[in-house]
């Protein structure tokens, strides 16, 4: 089936025909998640007139002998009697006889691997258990393959087969094979996306040029971090007609979601809502949001929605964990985790919260064994790397937490609470050179949680580096000050403290009591306020002159262009940060 080129959007028309089309010939084949897909997007654009509908296919010679086979097998397909379907398959000829013949017992083989796994071994086990049936079919799918016999939807399946059985390299040959024999299958694309690492393997690959490698794009970048060229994508995307498709719409919220700009993730998650109010699918994000924002009633109410309308989802499990966990019931949190896990083994969501929740109840072995299997599902979740460096951390096992901090920070290179994380790493091995500069660099980044420039400064205090320690402290406070946030922030009377002493010490009595009087506010740093206050007092009566060294920084000055940081973003602005 030919594909229309990506830069032929305007031809929307083609485009819906293309859809109709391989909706049926997904829907034939059991492909549901595809079929899905497709069908979703078919829904967003305009309705087809009657004469512009695409007619279904012209059955072959082999397609009309096996059709009796093929509708008795589909229907036990349907019912998820995989044995039984294979059974009336076997010999057909046809090829979408034979797709459904392997793919039945490629699942037949899955379905007994997930019944294994969850009655025989605990949730945080490390299985043993493998689809007996993946060798046979790579040595059936090997043959046809070379003998040029498999159509898009078989390459597909052969993929699917080779990734498995951990023959990546040669899974992601096939998989682009199976998007330039059937572009408009999305299942090939999105099986692609999960073997791709980094963007220069993504560079390397040969893709059709499709609309639907538009699509891909998006998602990839999604995948890899690049949030502003997604957006950038799905903007485009919408703009060329498909404004109204809930899929992307969903892809956005989860865009913002990975950058933290939680009040846009919020609202766009509202208005999925209110379009598909019986999704259940991405739901988790949204409740991770409502989590992070504190929102009890909201995630309550999420919570017992998504039960009304399947108790037994994955997603609706998730969404239940979240809630528990908000409320400090982690036993119980980890319980619905658990279920998640029971209902699908690969879902990662349910594997790095479950870390969380053995770490808030300091089991961190179980914690560890959770993370590690969020990894083995996605190598490219950093939450379940940060995860562990952390269970290590408390473990003070500072080694093994660098390697898996900075693993979390390649993944997210301009998250500042990697880098924070690094640095703390790189503190406790007395690497402080390395520990400055990633210090540094999360306050030029956007520090999200306020500690970088602290940090930074208590590092140079130890150091005896008193000029750096002011600059340091001088900015953070500025930075308080200029955000217009609560003067009552932890680590503001600790910077004034330092900068009273330090202006003292250097004789520059006038910015000196300006600190003091201002470490009167605090509660913590009155007495020491008011101890340096009368100090300054009597160096004055004494009749000895301030310094008039302009080289010192003055906290309550405009700072010298040679101290703010080359890439500096307001650390409120979080939409800025393109990880």
């Amino acid at each position: 089936m030919a594909a229309t080129r990506s830069s032929e959007f305007g031809d929307l028309v083609q485009i819906k025909k293309e859809l109709i089309s391989i909706i049926a010939r997904c829907k034939e084949r059991g492909l549901v998640h595809s079929l899905k897909w497709a069908s979703e997007l078919a829904f967003s654009l305009d309705p087809l007139p009657l004469n512009e509908i695409p007619p279904a296919p012209e059955l072959t010679e082999e397609d009309a002998r096996d059709l009796d086979a093929l509708c008795l097998a589909k229907s036990y397909f349907d019912l998820k009697e995989y044995d039984r379907a294979a059974y009336f398959l076997r010999g057909c000829r046809s090829q979408k006889a034979y797709f459904l013949y392997m793919y039945s017992r490629y699942l037949s083989g899955e379905k007994k691997k997930d019944d294994e796994t969850i009655d025989s071994l605990g949730p945080l086990e490390k299985g043993q258990v493998r689809n007996e049936a993946l060798r046979e079919l790579r040595v059936e799918l090997s043959k046809k393959h070379s003998a040029g016999e498999l159509d898009g939807f078989a390459l597909y399946l052969y993929g699917v087969v080779l990734r498995k059985l951990d023959l990546l390299k040669e899974a992601v040959e096939i998989f682009v094979a199976a998007t330039h024999a059937l572009p408009l299958h999305w299942g090939s694309w999105l099986e692609l996306c999960n073997l791709i690492t980094n963007i220069e393997m993504l560079k390397s690959l040969s893709l059709p040029d499709c609309w639907v490698k538009d699509f891909f794009m998006a998602h990839m970048y999604t995948e890899l971090q690049m949030i502003k060229e997604a957006l950038q994508k799905y903007q485009s995307l919408m703009e060329a007609g498909f404004a109204k498709s809930t899929y992307i719409i969903s892809q956005i919220a989860v865009a913002y979601h990975n950058i933290r700009d939680i009040d846009q993730a919020l609202y766009l998650f509202n208005e999925l809502r209110e379009q598909d109010p019986f999704r259940i699918e991405n739901m988790d994000t949204f409740s991770n949001l409502l989590y992070v924002r504190s929102m009890k009633p909201e995630l309550s109410y999420l919570a017992h929605n998504l039960v009304e309308i399947d108790k037994y989802r994955v997603e609706t499990c998730c969404v239940i964990g979240n809630y528990y966990s908000l409320r400090s019931q982690h036993e119980k949190a980890a319980l619905y985790f658990q279920r998640a896990l029971k209902l699908n083994p690969r879902c990662l969501g349910a594997w790095t919260l479950m870390g969380h929740e053995y770490m808030e109840m300091k089991n961190t072995s179980a914690a560890i064994q959770a993370y590690r299997h969020a990894i083995e599902v996605n190598k490219r979740d950093y939450r379940a790397w940060y995860g562990l460096g952390q269970t290590y951390e408390i473990l003070k096992m500072p080694f093994y937490s660098l390697y898996y901090y900075r693993k979390a920070h390649q993944l997210r290179p301009n998250d500042s609470r990697m880098l924070v994380a690094l640095g703390e790493c790189y503190e406790k091995l007395s690497q402080q050179v390395e520990a400055k500069k990633c210090y540094w660099r999360a306050y030029s980044v956007g520090d999200v949680e306020r500690m970088a420039l602290l940090k930074l400064a208590k590092l140079h205090e130890q150091l005896n580096e008193s000029d750096d320690a002011a600059q340091c402290y001088i900015i953070y406070i500025q930075d308080i000050f200029s955000c217009g946030e609560q003067l009552e922030h932890a680590e503001v009377s600790t910077a004034l403290r330092y900068l009273g002493q330090y202006y003292f010490k250097n004789k520059l009595y006038d910015e000196a009591s300006l600190c003091a009087q201002r470490c009167c506010d605090y509660n913590d740093a009155r007495e020491e306020g008011k101890a340096l206050l009368r100090q300054i007092s009597a160096v004055r009566e004494q009749g000895e002159p301030s310094s008039t060294d302009l080289s010192l920084p003055c906290v309550f000055n405009p700072l010298p262009n040679n101290t703010t940081p080359v890439r500096r973003v307001s650390p409120l602005d979080l939409s800025s940060v393109t990880p």
